[in-house]
């Protein structure tokens, strides 16, 4: 009988004139296998499962995520509406455009008021630019025009740019609050709330 360890070949038996063969052992079998995989390499099927069953813990713990989530408030960080513009006496006749980047917000002081233009253009909501050369505010994304009070006058905004309500509180400091807006829709014929309280301030 041939050696077990040199292959899984069956091998034969005579007895009398009649030839067995044997079937291979387990242990060929195996042998034979192992002498077929690559020496040292991954075994296929181990990995396919690996990745398959990544692939369903992941799925799972995504969905745990995604249940757990509801168990915790969705709070908002907005900025806040509120802007501290300092005193009346800080600002000279004009337009400044100091708290444009902190508050969208130009103030302008007239002779007699003083009051904050909101930064929107009222076409597609641009901020727009104070160009002092030319002394009027210009959206840089399709050119609409503003004049020095926000009132629009080329382009296709199709009304001013609204004013933040503004007061001044115990100590003397103007606080604009961005979330309370006055508007004018002048081409509309509608109501003029330049000129109520909160919109400007008298000095």
């Amino acid at each position: 009988m041939a050696n077990p360890e040199e292959g899984h070949a069956p091998t034969s038996v005579k007895s009398g004139a009649a030839t067995v063969t044997e079937a291979p052992s387990k242990a060929q079998t195996a042998a034979a296998a192992v002498k077929k995989a690559p020496d040292g390499g991954p075994d296929p099927a181990k990995v396919r499962r690996r990745i398959i069953w990544t692939c369903i813990w992941g799925f799972l713990a995504a969905n745990l995520l995604m249940f757990m989530r509801f168990f915790f408030p969705r709070a908002l960080f907005e900025p806040s509406t509120i802007c501290d513009l300092g005193p009346p006496s800080d600002y000279l006749l004009g337009v400044s455009d100091r708290f444009k980047q902190k508050c969208r917000i130009y103030v302008v002081r007239e002779p007699t008021r003083i009051f904050a233009i909101f930064a929107k253009c009222t076409h597609l909501g641009c901020t727009p630019d104070w160009k002092p050369s030319e002394n009027k505010f210009k959206c840089p994304c399709h050119g609409s025009g503003y004049t020095p009070e926000g009132i629009n006058f080329e382009g296709p905004a199709p009304r001013p740019m609204d004013r933040a309500h503004i007061e001044i509180d115990s100590s003397g400091r103007m606080i604009a609050d961005t979330s309370r807006l006055y508007s004018w829709y002048k081409s509309q014929g509608g109501k003029d709330e330049f000129e109520e309280p909160g919109a400007y301030i008298q000095v």
